[in-house]
């Protein structure tokens, strides 16, 4: 699709694009721009880009995609770097958590073919190292033009998505910044009042288990760049912590209302089965085995082994629970034969398993 791709910004969304660009084949050349020349040595040693730049010049002008991989602050700034030497004709485009300000910024500087987007897609580990293409894959990635985005800009940025794997969703950057306020946003603040509160009592982390640490595993990410990433959306956060708060407090009520206690409790089991990180109803459909997992050494590579021999392929893949007694995993598979077939093979092995799609 390009000659060349620059990704400013090799990190882990960065260089999981670049990864997608090469392994695919969808760039000729992909040139890492990063103002951290550990971050480009480290990116050039693993084979994630082709040639690495701390410096903007004259060599952008032979890009013909350009992708701002830079934490939401940093955004701008890179933008303003950039531009005065970008070719008119080349697509750009982000992966920025938070669209508004980015949208209006390249608008500001005259980038004609800018259509900001957000995977969702990450990782509470960080870096290059950890870059992979398939964090990408399966990812509902969202796309925010603007009234001034060249609808052949759109298309475009579109079919490079789908290319590499994940499935675009397109919206105003007002909008995906009020949902991701409630889906993401909102999620972070919550795991960090719920670590502050065991930060205070050690007794409670003591008792932390595999539920709590569901819940806050959001709170092990970089903190500086979770810091920025919600400041930047604070207007449409703090409308969304209203109504978590007042969630917060019918909920509280119900203590005293056993049954409505449990029409609340039905509700959300219905929703969150049904969401579409669960169900993926945005992507083509999985079919679910969940996997008892005693605690011996190599389990789960056994499972992942049976299952490549026989050839079932296994599509997603989820940790449920760890306990010391063991665990269990969310084997996502592409039909319900594949879930009847592995079911078979695993329980012959003496795996306990249960089908759900």
């Amino acid at each position: 699709m390009f000659r060349t791709a620059v990704i400013a910004g090799v990190g882990l969304i960065g260089g999981s694009m670049a990864l997608g660009l090469r392994q695919r084949g969808l760039a000729g050349r992909v040139i890492g721009y990063d103002a951290s020349s550990d971050a480009l040595h480290e990116a050039e040693a693993l084979g994630v880009i082709d040639e690495a730049r701390a410096t903007p010049g004259e060599w952008l002008r032979d890009a013909d995609l350009v992708v701002l991989a830079a934490p939401v602050k940093a955004l701008g700034p890179l933008a303003r770097e950039l531009a005065p030497f970008l070719n008119p004709q080349a697509l750009v485009t982000d992966v920025g958590s938070v669209k508004g300000g980015i949208a209006a910024e390249l608008e500001r500087l005259g980038v004609r073919h800018f259509v900001p987007g957000h995977p969702m897609a990450g990782s509470e580990r960080g870096g290059v190292q950890h870059a992979s293409a398939a964090l990408l894959e399966n990812a509902v990635w969202v796309l925010t033009p603007t009234e001034t985005t060249p609808l052949t800009a759109l298309s475009r940025v579109r079919m490079l998505v789908e290319q590499l794997g994940a499935a675009p969703v397109v919206m105003p950057p007002d909008a995906h910044d009020t949902l991701v306020a409630t889906i993401s946003h909102l999620p972070y603040l919550a795991s960090l009042a719920l670590t502050h509160m065991v930060a205070r009592d050690e007794r409670l982390s003591l008792l932390a288990a595999g539920g709590f640490r569901d819940l806050t595993r959001v709170a092990s990410g970089d903190p500086r760049m979770s810091r920025d990433m919600v400041v930047e959306n604070r207007a449409a956060l703090r409308e969304a912590l209203q109504r978590f708060t007042r969630q917060l407090e019918h909920l509280a009520e119900t203590l005293d209302q056993p049954e409505e206690l449990l029409e609340a409790a039905v509700e959300g089991k219905r929703t969150r089965d049904s969401l579409p990180v669960v169900k993926r109803s945005l992507l083509p459909p999985r079919f679910d085995l969940v996997v008892a997992i005693p605690d011996r050494p190599n389990q789960l590579g056994i499972i992942t082994n049976a299952l490549g021999q026989a050839g079932v392929n296994i599509k997603d893949i989820e940790v449920l629970s760890v306990r010391e007694q063991g665990g269990a995993v969310r084997l996502g598979l592409e039909t319900p034969d594949d879930v009847q077939r592995a079911g078979e093979l695993l329980r012959a092995q003496g795996f306990e398993t249960r089908g759900r799609g």
